[in-house]
């Protein structure tokens, strides 16, 4: 609403700037113009922060994850939990899009707030029939009191084996399961034998040290997607800029640049139906599991996927230069003699990896993680989003920092994109991206699924039973 207000107000709209050079500054906007436009932004980020990572582990828990139809069902609904995404992104890109090139930047914005607000009365109509987790404290709490348990613990310990050793004498932990020895240095948050007593308030239980163990196990696989999602900026940044110098008439249609990522949102709402209805069945006929493929492996293909993805997006490039000079046109800003579909492709396979990862690394995170810490982890998925697109413009700036000091231009630098080095700089990617998938086969091929444990199992129906009556 904000962004709707000072896009249709002309008195808080910044100074109209149309340089034809990109390296040329603007006039400086106004300081109040500025913080409410950096206000409106940073609002809009809060709340898709809290919807998305809030709104795919309350859809997965309507699901009864104690019966295999029920499992199948979760599986399928982060499918088309993406499959939506993709919806909404589709009429962004073209419909709003259209609007707000022949309308105005008030009436997209207006749009946007329109459907927010729509939207809200119909999710409460489901109130009665939610399942609904209640609340029974803060999982970071949770997981900064094992650390700080444990570090303060090993600090004061004059004999730090024994905090281990005799775990399961020591009268907190009497009547509780003995630890997993793995992550051993968390155990130490359990039972401290020392001199000093430590802080009621760093009382932790064997079923807390254990939670805090599963999401630092699950952290490496987080940490393998950020690259992917690196490369998914490109979506939005470079692979725009390159088809706005190429031929974008369709017939007699002129597809706006701002418009191409429709292509991978297409194919994502084509892929989506065709994965969850013949290639999952299939695998699980295959495999004869219930999973069919399992979300390490469904990540997996992604991080695959987006490698080859750069090594189309070098390829492609490398051909629009070729027409670009061959045509005479290196210098030119007409658009080259070369249709922008090419561009199409890397957006295939970005598209692709995406709807395998994202989909793939929601309910590996849902199912993986604690009982009382799923809203957190599902939410890694989009910190991932996050911390991959501000990668991408440190790459960018590490990369034109180190060429400017041996090449006459940095790769990235300058007024014409045909003077770019992009094709080196997607080359590059594509290599990170390869030896990213390397560090994610490392780890994925030594963690171990968790079964649902009873006392796990028991917490969650007793959480079902109080919070809604009905069945899904």
């Amino acid at each position: 609403m904000i962004l709707t207000v000072q896009a249709h107000l002309p008195s808080l709209n910044p100074p109209i700037c149309t340089p034809t050079n990109r390296n040329i500054s603007c006039e400086e906007v106004d300081s109040g113009k500025a913080a409410m436009l950096y206000a409106g932004l940073y609002t809009v980020a809060l709340g898709v922060g809290g919807i998305k990572g809030s709104l795919a582990p309350h859809g997965a828990e309507q699901f009864d994850e104690h019966t295999p139809h029920g499992r199948k069902q979760r599986s399928a609904f982060f499918n088309y939990f993406v499959f939506c995404l993709a919806c909404g992104a589709l009429i962004a890109v073209t419909f709003v899009v259209w609007i707000e090139d022949n309308k105005g930047w008030q009436w997209g914005f207006g749009i946007a707030t329109a459907s927010i607000l729509i939207s809200i009365p119909i999710f409460v109509l489901g109130s009665n029939t939610y399942r609904i987790k209640i609340p029974i404290g803060s999982p970071i709490t949770t997981i900064f009191k094992v650390l700080t348990a444990a570090t303060y613990n090993v600090c004061t310990s004059r004999k730090s084996n024994a905090a281990i050793d005799d775990v399961s004498t020591t009268p907190s932990t009497a009547i509780e399961e003995t630890p997993i020895q793995d992550l051993e240095f968390l155990n130490h948050a359990l039972s401290p034998n020392t001199t000093e007593t430590p802080p009621q308030y760093l009382h932790c239980t064997t079923k807390q040290v254990e939670e805090v163990k599963s999401v630092i196990k699950i952290l490496p696989i987080f940490m393998s997607t950020i690259m992917l999602n690196c490369c998914l900026a490109q979506l939005s940044t470079f692979s725009v800029q390159q088809a706005a110098t190429m031929n974008t008439v369709i017939g007699s249609l002129r597809v706006p640049p701002a418009s191409l990522p429709v292509f991978p949102v297409l194919f994502i709402m084509v892929l989506a139906p065709v994965y969850n209805h013949i290639m999952l069945p299939y695998s699980r006929k295959l495999t004869n599991t219930e999973t069919g493929i399992t979300p390490l492996q469904r990540i997996g293909t992604g991080l695959v996927l987006s490698v080859v993805a750069m090594a189309v997006a070098g390829l492609v490039e490398t051909k629009r230069k070729h027409v670009a000079l061959k045509s005479g046109l290196i210098d030119s800003t007409e658009p080259l003699p070369v249709t922008f579909l090419w561009v199409a492709l890397q957006y295939l396979f970005l598209g692709s990896a995406d709807l395998f990862s994202l989909a793939g690394l929601m309910e590996f995170f849902f199912t993986e993680a604690p009982f009382s810490m799923r809203s957190l982890a599902t939410s890694l998925s989009w910190a991932s989003l996050a911390m991959g697109y501000y990668l991408s413009s440190v790459l960018v700036d590490l990369v034109n920092f180190v060429t400017g000091g041996f090449c006459e231009t940095p790769w990235l630098y300058g007024a014409n994109l045909n003077h770019y080095r992009l094709e080196r700089f997607y080359w590059f990617m594509c290599v990170l991206s390869g030896l990213n998938f390397l560090h994610y086969l490392f780890w994925a091929r030594r963690y171990g699924y968790k079964m649902l444990g009873e006392g796990n199992k028991k917490e969650s129906d007793e959480t079902n039973e109080l919070s809604s009556p009905a069945e899904v």
